[in-house]
């Protein structure tokens, strides 16, 4: 093993990288830093780099945008793997079919369907997040959600065991909710299943009007990560914010949209524990006010679990 620049090549081409600010990989733009970080190009580094952290039998975790992540101001220990670089597409106009690496963006997805007349995918464009984020989250907008157009996806086991397939009705998908939240298996690509034959103009139409509607009612210009809680249906949590006058509210320099509701932004220099207090203060609000408990959507990192 060579070392080179604070960094250790695994195998030829392939670099493991020390105390890297994981900051730079959220779109919160907070987070300590990694002991070890790896953005793999392809698959086959990536089960090499996943070989190396079970022989250094260090603990594993896996980032995708960051756009649904809230990650503790420490350092994270074992090794974090990025997986944004994770690309390629393949589309078939005639049956529908797309299969997409993990690291493709859910916009991208959404715009090369519209284009190729494949209907499905066009509440998805305005999403900050990648392919397999999305398929563990089961990420949604506009009364459209990922399940409904998944078919099935590849999955590596973080163990190093052999890469299998599992089917969209085996996903045990809820509202934003999937087995993979609670297994420890890595997303490496998807296969969707839309609809062909649509007027591709109509359908880039559809899906330009679904991104102008976000622009115009989301909070696009400061970092954040997205809706923070889920919609406790059939009540919409933004709504029960916004009416308890909460908008424009800061802890530090975390403060809720004066845009929007359900979403948090990053003024400048927010901390994780800003962000993770306005968070309980917000539910702890809510509550008092409404009676409903917020469940945030949000996946945390470098928490205790009883943070």
């Amino acid at each position: 093993m060579d070392f080179k620049d604070d960094s250790l090549i695994i195998a030829q081409g392939i670099k493991i990288q020390k105390l890297i600010s994981l900051s730079n990989f959220t779109t919160w733009r907070v987070g300590g830093r990694a002991e070890w970080f790896a953005e793999p190009s392809n698959q086959e580094e990536l089960k090499k780099i996943i070989s190396w952290a079970n022989l250094q039998k260090m603990p594993i975790q896996t980032i995708g945008a960051g756009s649904n992540l809230l990650i503790n101001d420490i350092k994270i220990e074992g090794l974090t793997i990025c997986t944004k670089k994770l690309h390629g597409f393949k589309l078939d106009k005639t049956d529908g079919l797309i299969e997409i690496s993990a690291g493709e963006s859910i916009p991208n997805l959404s715009r090369r369907a519209a284009r190729a007349g494949l209907h499905g995918l066009e509440w998805a464009i305005g999403i900050p997040g990648t392919v397999g984020g999305a398929a563990v989250m089961n990420a949604g907008a506009q009364g459209g959600c990922t399940a409904e157009w998944l078919e099935s996806i590849k999955v590596l086991p973080l163990n190093g065991k052999t890469e299998f397939e599992i089917q969209s009705s085996d996903m045990n998908f809820s509202y934003r909710q999937s087995r993979l939240q609670h297994e420890e298996l890595l997303l490496i690509s998807a296969k969707f299943n839309l609809e062909p034959g649509h007027d591709h103009n109509k359908l880039n139409d559809l899906t330009n009007a679904n991104l102008n509607h976000r622009i115009n009612s989301q909070p696009y210009q400061l970092p954040s990560c997205g809706s923070v809680f889920r919609n406790p249906e059939p009540l919409k949590a933004g709504k029960l914010i916004e009416d308890l006058g909460l908008k424009g509210f800061r802890i530090g320099g975390a403060e809720i949209s004066k845009i929007h509701g359900n979403f948090i932004v990053n003024t400048g220099n927010a901390t994780p524990k800003d962000i993770k207090i306005l968070i309980e203060v917000i539910q702890k609000k809510v509550q008092q006010a409404y009676g409903v408990l917020l469940q945030p959507e949000i996946k945390k990192l470098g928490f205790q679990s009883t943070d």
